[in-house]
């Protein structure tokens, strides 16, 4: 049986409801479709270092967040050519992006929103 899941926007806000309210940073990059648009999120610490999660499919309950994609200090073309090819295949993708230092409390965070 599929589970009914809480539409992006509202997924979206609440974490920047979250993260602002933490004293946290976050800026929606792209809207995409508001009820069921793919959600990528860019975390930053202290302005650098992007890193790209999305949540991925789980059969026996709500996806998991994982890592995809890091900035590589060596090519930083490389990184934004990944979110262009992206964003141009997903019309209906969403990119937030969020300052947050500590990749286990962001994890944590996007758990929590489902």
């Amino acid at each position: 049986m599929i589970e009914p899941r809480i539409a992006t926007h509202i997924r979206v806000r609440a974490l920047r409801q979250t993260v602002e309210a933490e004293g946290g940073f976050a800026i929606v990059l792209q809207k995409g479709d508001p009820v069921s648009g793919a959600l990528l999120v860019q975390q930053l610490k202290n302005g650098r270092n992007p890193v790209l999660f999305e949540q991925m499919p789980n059969f026996d309950g709500p996806g998991e967040w994982l890592e995809i994609k890091q900035e590589n200090p060596d090519n930083l073309q490389e990184y934004k050519d990944y979110l262009s090819r992206r964003m141009e295949r997903d019309r209906d993708l969403w990119l937030i992006e969020l300052d947050i230092a500590d990749s286990a409390q962001l994890v944590a965070l996007l758990q929590s929103i489902g």
